[in-house]
């Protein structure tokens, strides 16, 4: 068995993980995938020549570039159950405060706290693409990530259009203090999500090290929010939630592009 590792430049977050997988999981020699997302690198563990999967790597355009190859004689890779339990966690909690954050949105008219909401259930949709697909057809991960992708982007563009009715038309001051609360409880949510993948450092931790870097997104868009809840009541006008809401429609839209890579 041969040993080969890729630098892959553009290789930062989960999304791209999927991506990855989803297109070497046509190639038969490979035994084993291990991701080092922080550093941006893949060791893959394969029979034969790596002519294939280094191709399959430069056509995804990732900036991919093979290394170094190998021979190993390790044989065993064990899956980490833990693994799959932390992100079990980290998805319900996303999904559960995706609900409170849409519903306090809405009720006190916050764009702010409605996009945060999407981005939620956009970081439940790639934790979730993750779980439910393992074991699946390579028929049905597409089929699932194809809905993902296209749900988000539908949802991205509702809110968006509720922004421009909100930024043109005469519009009641959201509810700051309701967006600042939420999203200080939002905010301790990822800081509790950050918390629970820190606790697989000390093992295999490729997933947790791609997890924790797409929560630490989270708390910023949360400070975000904070900072537009201050600004509605300091400066008595609604644009800085319109802004901060346009601005997570952006990233929620970036990720939705990304989820629909995996469907191809």
């Amino acid at each position: 068995m041969k040993k080969t590792i890729f630098k892959i430049t553009k290789m930062d977050c989960p999304s791209e993980e999927n991506l990855i997988r989803m297109k070497l999981n046509e190639i038969s020699s490979i035994i084993n995938l291990d991701f080092d997302i922080p550093n941006r690198k893949l060791t893959i563990f394969h029979n034969g020549k790596a002519d294939q999967i280094e191709n399959s790597i430069i056509e995804l355009n990732l900036g991919g570039k093979k290394i170094s190859t190998e021979q190993t004689n390790q044989q065993e890779f064990k899956e980490n159950k833990n693994q799959k339990k932390l992100l079990w966690s980290v998805l319900i909690i996303n999904f559960v405060f995706f609900i409170i954050e849409l519903t306090t949105g809405v009720i006190s008219k916050s764009m702010g706290l409605v996009a945060d909401s999407l981005d939620m259930l956009a970081d439940s949709f790639v934790y979730g693409i993750s779980l439910f697909a393992v074991g699946a057809t390579i028929i049905k991960k597409k089929y699932i990530a194809k809905l993902a992708g296209y749900f988000q982007i539908a949802l991205a563009i509702i809110g968006f259009l509720e922004v421009l009715r909100r930024f043109f038309e005469s519009e009641k001051l959201p509810n700051f203090s309701t967006m600042i609360i939420v999203s200080v409880f939002a905010l301790v949510a990822n800081g509790m999500c950050l918390y629970i993948l820190q606790k697989s450092k000390s093992k295999e931790e490729a997933h947790m090290k791609a997890s924790l870097i797409f929560t630490s997104n989270d708390i910023i868009i949360n400070l975000g929010v904070i900072t537009a809840g201050i600004l509605v009541n300091y400066l008595n006008t609604n644009k800085p939630d319109l802004i901060i809401g346009t601005i997570v429609f952006i990233l929620v839209v970036q990720g939705a592009f990304r989820i629909l890579k995996l469907s191809k």
